[in-house]
């Protein structure tokens, strides 16, 4: 359908319009005239169709009111009036992705389709959800989202529950979290950017239903709305839903979101603070400093993109000349940037982690005569490239991995659309990069430096100060606080909050009735595909080495994995593949030193990568193979340099750069912790795999606890092992990198496969044709049943075991039962009645089976809740709709759309493991053939998994040595 300028479609008003490149397709920014809505549409040929709607939601204070209201929006409304319609549809809808954000500004709910009835359905759950929510008089969904006072026996103690007060308080954990809340006050003492949007779990109680109904009220109205389309859907079609059910109901009025610019400070602004670390560990070293600056606005397009990409140039590349600066200071331990631009007034901070708080000064002269080295001489030209370079094939190849492409071009759009400028700023990212190639000719960078940073005085220094009786202070003071409201408390006030708790309990509780239920939209089972998708990887071989080709358009980029046999690594010298991966395309070669080596990766490349990988058996637990993989992407055209540079890196590379490896292990140490807080949810699952299976316990030996033990070790003796680590590095390199045995995988078009062809002899002909010694990895296992220790106030609750070790085999029908315990028992039991903020199921082709809870304020009854779970199982009774809608889930997750570099690693692991495409066919055929019977059936075989009670929690401290007699053992997470 041919759209003109000026002209209506359905209420909307086409106001602009433009053939975009960079998404190959066209941009059309709508005005709905009644209601006042703004809607972006883009539309090409990608099937995978993305809805978002985004609302501009200030806040003056940190009680976390948008947060809080984006969980709520999503638990009934007039039209979809079940408690959960969120939960439903990600049960039975084919989305290929259903979430929604808080941000420090605004708040956004995204859904994405290939489906085109599925996707009109989600756009219709969203749009009632945001407009009509049940929450403006039903009080229990803020009570269970939010926060509420809970205490059914007026003896028990009072406590706060909900689960975005949970979630916070684990995000509350993170010193990385603390640090990065914390800068955005130290910068805007005036506006929303003080207050946190999230919510501080000391503020999230001030809450009221009056305010947060009034919240909703005032921003969640169409004309402070920015509505997103993309992908190749009927744009007529949907702009005529949108009108007819929701937007032609709705007046324009006059919505104040205005957000304030923070007038800039005169004087630099120094702030200390707290962070909570345990008693027993060591306090030495562990403060973090941070120096930040406001950078303009989003009126400042181009410099907008110029500041991320000198944030890489000064401190993301092992050639970035401030980090290494740092680094040779001997400031710390880590140093990185950070550019936050994706508020009205964007932030650059430079980051350094595990440092004596006593050297702020000399970590600001540094920062500070670094920086003016560099504007007066100039910065490395080949540095520039391939920073600019990196950044471009990043925003070409659009690989939000699973992220649809459509949201990372909604939320782009938003950081210019939101502050009232064009929606097209950042998505046509071509002209701006070419003015900044230009400008770059004439010192553009160097003029960053000193209008946004030598020359900024809004900025802030922000030193975090470890304390080892924060956590408990602060768990003291939340004793006494809620024990003192307690007692000021009127019997009848003590009544009504007793039978507020009992009201909600019964509420979570009470199942939606049909009547509701059908009001969900739901396809019908002829709208599933039966045919299970093909990953068409072909054998070719090439310079007498087996290749798996994937042909696939990628937009002319190649997409290039090698995966070498590793089990002729000696047990002892395991973890040194992920040190070894770490550190190939960080270090110098015989050809370049690390800076120009750097360089020439970005100038040619996306990226190269390294990683040590161990594939599970389908069949055995204890029975894996093991990989070291080198991956890497680059333009058609740039093949041969990326083949060229990978071959220099693994057949060059010197390990006796020791300051440089020791800076490395500090960081690889450094970002684990970082991730480990929030990640730990995975952590626990890996670990407790471990305790049964040796693969597990590989693995644990190149990524999890275990290799995060081994590396500290290594960074504490760093002077005693260098010349060890250096002989142990040049051993796996040599032992690794053999022709015998290589896989190489390709994904792309004839023409990418013809560069590759073409080039890989490059690869080939610096590598050795070695026997290849197997060696027999055996792991001490056991039911080692850890309680691991953190300064977090949530706790990460596994229990997981192995059925085929019991006797039971692997089935896709298992896949519904699946989404039948995540999203039915475990979410009403751990999330909505228990107030976590999650628990993830995990069940994989080889038999392990396990839950694990994320920010959870409970450790005990979440066991008990896991052991109770049979018993579920063994009740279990639903209609045909409602098995339906458990069939759609499981084809849902078996169906997610894959990038082609996702989809070339599960082409590669398929082939690996020995999965065809008949097994894929058969377990989608036993996921469509699955009833209500089989899901029954499996009750026992639950019931066996529990009982052999192989549990690990990590968390809080105090919480688990009050629960001392579940555990074997109790470790520190940290050294």
């Amino acid at each position: 359908m041919n759209f003109k300028i000026n002209e209506v479609y359905h209420g909307f008003k086409l106001i602009e319009e433009k053939d975009i490149k960079e998404i190959n397709g066209i941009g059309r920014i709508f005005q709905h005239e009644k209601s006042g809505a703004r809607l972006f549409a883009l539309n090409n040929d990608d099937d995978n169709k993305v809805f978002t709607i985004a609302f501009r939601t200030p806040v003056e204070d940190s009680t976390g009111v948008p947060h809080i209201l984006e969980h709520s929006v999503l638990c009934g409304s007039d039209k979809y009036p079940t408690k959960e319609p969120f939960v439903d549809l990600i049960k039975g809808s084919l989305n290929t992705f259903l979430n929604a954000f808080t941000f420090p500004d605004k708040t956004m709910y995204p859904v994405a389709s290939k489906n085109d009835k599925d996707f009109i359905n989600l756009m219709s759950v969203y749009l009632d959800a945001v407009f009509y929510p049940n929450l403006r008089d039903t009080k229990e969904i803020m009570m269970q989202e939010g926060w509420h006072y809970e205490i059914e026996d007026k003896n028990e103690p009072l406590t706060y529950k909900g689960v975005v007060y949970n979630e916070m308080r684990g995000a509350f954990s993170s010193p990385e979290g603390v640090l990065f809340r914390k800068i955005q006050e130290t910068l805007f003492k005036d506006t929303t950017y003080f207050y946190e949007s999230g919510g501080d779990p000391e503020f999230i109680p001030d809450l009221t239903q009056e305010k947060f109904v009034e919240f909703h009220k005032k921003y969640y109205h169409p004309c402070n709305s920015y509505i997103t389309l993309y992908g190749n859907g009927d744009l007529d079609k949907q702009l005529a839903m949108i009108d007819d059910e929701y937007l032609q109901n709705f007046d324009k009025i006059n919505v104040d979101s205005h957000i304030d610019i923070q007038q800039p400070y005169s004087a630099r602004v120094d702030v200390v603070k707290p962070y909570a670390i345990s008693e027993e560990d060591d306090d030495t070293d562990k403060a973090m400093i941070s120096l930040n600056y406001v950078t303009g606005s989003q009126k400042d397009v181009t410099d907008h993109l110029g500041m991320d990409i000198l944030e890489s140039i000064l401190l993301e590349t092992p050639a970035s000349p401030l980090k290494n600066a740092l680094i040779k200071a001997g400031i710390g331990k880590d140093v990185y940037g950070s550019y936050d631009g994706g508020i009205l007034q964007p932030t650059f901070s430079i980051i350094v982690k595990d440092t004596d708080e006593n050297r702020k000064e000399e970590f600001c002269k540094i920062v500070n005569e670094t920086l003016a080295k560099l504007v007066k001489d100039g910065i490395d030209k080949k540095l520039v490239e391939g920073c600019v370079n990196s950044t471009e094939f990043k925003l070409r190849e659009c690989d939000g991995s699973y992220y649809p492409k459509g949201l990372i071009y909604a939320m782009n759009c938003l950081e210019s659309w939101l502050y009232d400028e064009s929606p097209f700023n950042y998505i046509e990212y071509g002209k701006l990069l070419k003015d900044i190639k230009e400008g770059a000719e004439n010192g553009y960078f160097e003029k960053l430096i000193e209008k946004y940073l030598l020359d900024n005085t809004h900025s802030s220094v922000l030193t975090l100060v470890p304390d080892k009786t924060l956590a408990a202070k602060k768990d003291k003071e939340l004793k006494e606080k809620l024990a003192k409201i307690k007692a000021n408390m009127s019997e009848e006030q003590l009544e009504e909050i007793i039978e507020n708790t009992v009201a909600l309990k019964k509420r979570q509780s009470t199942p939606d009735t049909p009547e509701q239920l059908a009001k969900i939209p739901l396809l019908s089972r002829d709208d599933i595909n039966k045919k299970a998708e093909e990953i068409k990887v072909v054998e070719r071989e090439v310079c007498g080495e087996k290749v798996l080709y994937l042909d696939e358009f990628t937009n002319q980029i190649v997409y290039f994995i090698a995966s070498f046999d590793s089990s002729a690594v000696k047990k002892e010298l395991i973890p040194y593949l992920s040190v070894l991966s770490y550190m190939l395309g960080k270090l110098s070669t015989a050809k370049h030193n690390y800076n120009e080596l750097s360089n020439e990766i970005n100038i040619n490349t996306g990226d190269i990568s390294f990683s040590a990988d161990s594939y599970a058996s389908i069949d055995d637990t204890d029975t894996f193979c093991t990989k070291f993989t080198m991956r890497g992407r680059a333009l058609t055209e740039k093949t041969k340099e990326m083949l060229s540079l990978m071959a220099e890196i693994i057949s060059s590379t010197k390990f006796d750069e020791f300051d440089k490896i020791h800076e490395f292990i500090r960081q690889l140490k450094s970002r684990m912790e970082m991730s480990m807080i929030d990640s730990a949810h995975r952590m626990a699952i890996h670990r407790v795999m471990s305790y049964f299976s040796d693969g597990a316990a590989y693995a644990e030996q190149v990524s999890g606890i275990d290799f995060y033990k081994f590396i500290s070790i290594l960074d504490k003796d760093f002077e005693n092992k260098k010349e060890e680590i250096k002989t142990n590095l040049e051993t796996v390199a040599k032992t690794v990198f053999n022709k015998n045995n290589l896989i190489i995988s390709v994904a792309g078009e004839e023409a990418e496969f013809k560069a590759v062809e073409e080039n890989l002899s490059l690869i080939t002909d610096v590598l050795e044709s070695r026997e290849i010694e197997v060696q027999k990895y055996e792991f001490e296992k056991g039911k080692k049943n850890e309680g691991i220790e953190t300064p977090a106030d949530v706790q990460y609750v596994c229990k997981q075991y192995n059925i085929t070790n019991l006797g039971y085999k692997y089935t896709g029908k298992l896949l519904v039962a699946k989404v039948i315990l995540g999203l039915d028992y475990l979410w009403n039991k751990v999330r909505v009645q228990g107030g976590a903020y999650g628990c993830p199921v995990v069940i994989t082709r080889s038999g392990n089976i396990g839950f694990a809870s994320y920010r959870d304020p409970n450790l005990k009854d979440t066991l008990n809740i896991y052991d109770e779970m049979w018993k579920y199982l063994k009740d279990f009774k639903v209609d045909e709709r409602e098995m339906t809608k458990y069939i759609i889930g499981a084809v849902r997750d078996l169906d997610m759309p894959m990038s082609p570099s996702v989809k070339l690693t599960a082409g590669l692991v398929n082939h690996i493991k020995g999965i065809s495409q008949d097994m894929i066919q058969q377990e989608r055929d036993e996921v469509l053939s699955t009833t209500e019977e089989d899901i029954r059936s499996f009750s026992e075989m639950f019931k066996k998994l529990m009982e052999e009670n192989y549990m690990c929690v990590i968390g809080n401290e105090t919480k688990i040595r009050e629960n001392k007699e579940l555990f074997n053992n109790i470790i520190k997470l940290f050294q």
